[in-house]
């Protein structure tokens, strides 16, 4: 009996152990995957991103070129047809595929039979940014899962994140190969608790739903909580600031992820640099500009030197 009290004393101290702030130096201890000199674009992966709509085109745009940004080597785009040619000419680095879309201008589910070639060669699929029909966004996150290679990471954000209400157990097949970005609100959505309720508890919220889940889970907020099946550690950013609140920011957050990613980061690794990265950005952005103002499409460009920075091998 005292034996299995101090089992379970020592299960509740991990459980309970406060998380670890991201800093420069403990990502210096957990450093990206880096290219060889010669390896080429394929070296550094594939990413698709699915989403977009009629009412909210830059959504993919801004999410195509963060992944990029952060390194990624080839960029596929699949959105609604007619936002096609406009998204192509906004990101002429990647290829974009323009899929059937509903009447209230979303992408329709059976235009992934289109991609299918497409998702079996991305080492990250990206889906969620710009996609405002709920019920076109459901039928289509059902048809996609199991189209999901078994060596890449998803990326839900936004829109697609609502699908996680109505199936909470459809992750697991992808055995935690998966990253949600969701805020307080969508949190809500997604769990039923009230929103309220999950700001005064994030880290027990960020706990459960990973373990629901089964998924690498970025709890957005003033400090964004990231945990991960099967890890006891949960991280906290606690950089960036209130300029980051704005329209298409967490479109470039996950395109960062979804970058990380196809350069081989695992989908723990992967959120915990994006969020640290996307922060530090908009920190610089701060500096120079002022503490609003600032655009989400001007985080882009700061992706890279912070990266750079943080990359740096450390002095013997």
């Amino acid at each position: 009996m005292a034996k299995d009290k101090a089992k379970r004393g020592s299960k509740s101290e991990v459980l309970n152990a406060q998380p670890l702030v991201i800093t420069p130096k403990l990502l210096g201890e957990w450093m990206l995957p880096q290219p060889e000199d010669d390896d080429d674009k394929e070296a550094r992966g594939r990413v698709l991103v699915i989403g977009g709509s009629t009412e909210i085109a830059g959504a993919v745009v801004l999410a195509a070129t963060a992944a990029l940004r952060a390194g990624a080597g080839k960029m596929q785009i699949a959105t609604c047809r007619s936002l096609a040619p406009h998204v192509s000419m906004a990101v002429p680095e990647a290829r974009v595929i323009g899929l059937p879309e509903t009447a209230a201008g979303g992408i329709a589910a059976g235009g992934l039979q289109q991609i299918e070639k497409e998702l079996a060669e991305a080492r990250a699929v990206l889906v969620g940014p710009g996609m405002v029909d709920e019920a076109a966004t459901i039928r289509l996150m059902r048809n996609l899962l199991h189209r999901i290679p078994d060596a890449a990471t998803l990326v839900l954000d936004a829109g697609a994140l609502s699908f996680l209400k109505h199936a909470p157990e459809s992750l697991k097949r992808l055995h935690g190969r998966v990253v949600l970005t969701p805020h307080a609100g969508e949190m809500a959505s997604i769990s039923g608790i009230e929103k309220n309720a999950i700001e005064a508890a994030p880290l027990e919220t960020v706990r459960n739903a990973v373990a629901e889940l089964n998924a690498v889970v970025a709890l957005k907020g003033r400090e964004t909580l990231i945990a991960a099946p099967a890890s006891k550690n949960v991280y906290c950013n606690r950089a960036g600031n209130v300029g980051l609140a704005t329209s298409g920011s967490g479109d470039t957050l996950s395109g960062v992820i979804a970058g990380l990613a196809a350069r081989g980061s695992t989908p723990f690794q992967a959120a915990v640099w994006g969020v640290y990265l996307h922060a530090c950005a908009g920190d610089e952005l701060a500096r120079r500009m002022g503490p609003l103002g600032f655009l989400a499409r001007e985080l882009l460009a700061e992706i890279p030197p912070m990266m750079a920075k943080l990359c740096q091998p450390k002095k013997q």
